[in-house]
């Protein structure tokens, strides 16, 4: 199945939590698709660590890395996958 709408706005979805990539939701995607997602979570990453958060505020700073741990937790769970089903990315 293609992705349908923008792949960054899956990756953003990611890290905010309202997506969870598991063997099941990635098993209906091509390899191909696997890695512009794969691709665009690394750019979504960047995003995220290129943020500035002023160290007093602790509930941004939480929030930043709690969408990095999601963002890295898809990350882990892409690149398991495509390893296990012998698909390169």
């Amino acid at each position: 199945m293609p992705i349908a709408g923008n792949p960054k706005k899956i990756a953003q979805d990611i890290a905010d939590g309202f997506v969870s990539l598991s063997p099941l939701v990635l098993k209906r995607y091509s390899p191909a698709d696997l890695k512009v997602i794969l691709v665009q979570i690394g750019i979504v990453q960047r995003e995220i660590r290129a943020l500035q958060v002023p160290l007093e505020d602790v509930l941004q700073l939480k929030l930043k890395n709690i969408r990095l741990t999601r963002l890295n937790q898809g990350e882990v769970v892409l690149r398991s996958f495509c390893k296990k089903h012998r698909i390169p990315i």
